[in-house]
């Protein structure tokens, strides 16, 4: 973890430390917003989950061009300082009076595309900055300090909302990102190739980068069908555990808590596990303990709940190393803005299409069902990737 005291790495961390710290908040207080303030219904909690993901399906694409184009350090700046402005909006119409679920809506979606340019840029901008041998293990670092700043932010939520309201908790995460935004403009940007100003806007250029491959075609499979499962979970489970289980807020910021503590630990031994079990199978692994949640989850059982979020967690960390390092090596950096856009605009932006589901499969069959449906599901990309050559890969070589 030497690589966190490096000077360019260190102030890309710090930024994106501030800001998950601030967003894990987010994550818990605005659905509560909506349950607590607003009173949503599961069809438009599966709604709000959804637009918060849906500009990677719609604008996916775009954002690969945007990010080969542009210095990736004023994107970074410019997404951080958008998202302050958009976030800091609510608890303004809240002590206004005026909040209404068409708000939270829309900054859903804006928020979720400055999300996409945001993430896209920072994940092609760290591959500069690092050696191809350090490239695991700055993967591992910098997922390191995500999850402990989400860790501590879901049961911060729940105390915040109990303390001074929804909408006013979600101000922490706006004035995180104006923290981020001053850390963001302090990299110096390495110098790039620049990219020809005619290269065409195609879905085909990051498909044939990423399922030409031997490995990331069952890769980008594997994690498109368990990511569109598991987000089936997502928008249900503030709702299940408030009414269906008559949980405080707090208790369902612990819950959310167990599950980043747990992501933790497992991007402290994602290397070593690698190296044990090799990458391919790491990968595996992971995906398979992050299936546990939903079906914990339907038990209704507290000390059941809470397991199934610290393995789901460890699950969650012992496979994004893994993928995202696999990527990022086997990926040219000419092609990686591209790539990298279109990854997230199957992987992430069909998360978008499983939150919607939920909202209808939970209205129809009930949420514990939807919860069961949703791990069954995410058993589906763990066969994907065990019937591929992953499971022999042992090495980035």
């Amino acid at each position: 973890m030497g690589l966190l005291v490096q000077g360019e790495v260190r102030k890309l961390w710090l930024g994106q430390l501030v800001s998950t710290a601030g967003s894990s908040i987010t994550t818990v207080a605005l659905p509560l917003v909506a349950v607590l303030t607003l009173q949503a219904s599961p069809l438009e909690m599966g709604l709000l989950s959804a637009l918060t993901v849906l500009p990677h399906l719609v604008f996916g694409l775009p954002a690969g061009l945007v990010v080969d184009r542009v210095s990736l350090r004023r994107l970074l700046v410019l997404a951080d300082v958008g998202r302050a402005a958009l976030l800091g909006s609510i608890p303004l119409a809240a002590a206004a009076g005026v909040l209404q679920i068409g708000q939270l809506y829309g900054v859903a979606v804006l928020t979720g595309v400055l999300t996409l340019l945001s993430d896209t840029a920072a994940q092609t901008l760290l591959p500069a900055l690092v050696s191809r041998a350090d490239l695991m293990r700055a993967n591992s670092a910098s997922l390191l300090t995500t999850n402990v700043a989400s860790t501590t932010g879901p049961s911060a939520a729940g105390f915040l909302v109990q303390a001074v309201s929804a909408p006013f908790a979600i101000l922490v995460d706006a004035v995180s990102f104006v923290v981020s935004a001053v850390t963001s403009y302090l990299i110096r940007e390495p110098e790039r190739v620049p990219v020809p100003e005619r290269t065409p806007v195609r879905l085909s250029t990051g498909l044939r980068v990423l399922f030409a491959d031997r490995l990331l075609g069952p890769l980008t499979l594997s994690a498109t069908i368990g990511s569109l499962f598991g987000s089936m979970q997502g928008p249900l489970v503030v709702l299940y555990l408030v009414r269906e289980l008559h949980w405080s807020p707090a208790y369902v910021g612990i819950a959310l808590t167990a599950s980043g503590a747990a992501a933790v630990v497992g991007t402290l031994v994602a290397s070593a596990w690698c190296r044990r079990v090799g990458i391919g199978r790491a990968y595996m692994s992971g995906q398979f303990l992050s299936v546990v949640s939903g079906a914990a989850l339907a038990t209704g059982l507290a000390p059941v709940i809470y397991l199934g979020q610290a393995i789901s967690g460890l699950g969650m960390a012992l496979f994004g190393i893994p993928q995202r390092t696999l990527r990022q090596s086997r990926i040219a950096p000419h092609q990686l803005g591209q790539a990298t856009a279109t990854w997230r605009t199957l992987v992430i932006g069909g998360q978008a299409l499983g939150a919607a589901l939920s909202g209808l499969l939970a209205t129809a069959l009930g949420l514990r069902p939807t919860l069961l449906l949703s791990s069954g599901g995410m058993l589906i990309g763990v066969l994907i990737a065990a019937l591929s050559p992953l499971r022999t890969t042992k090495t980035l070589n």
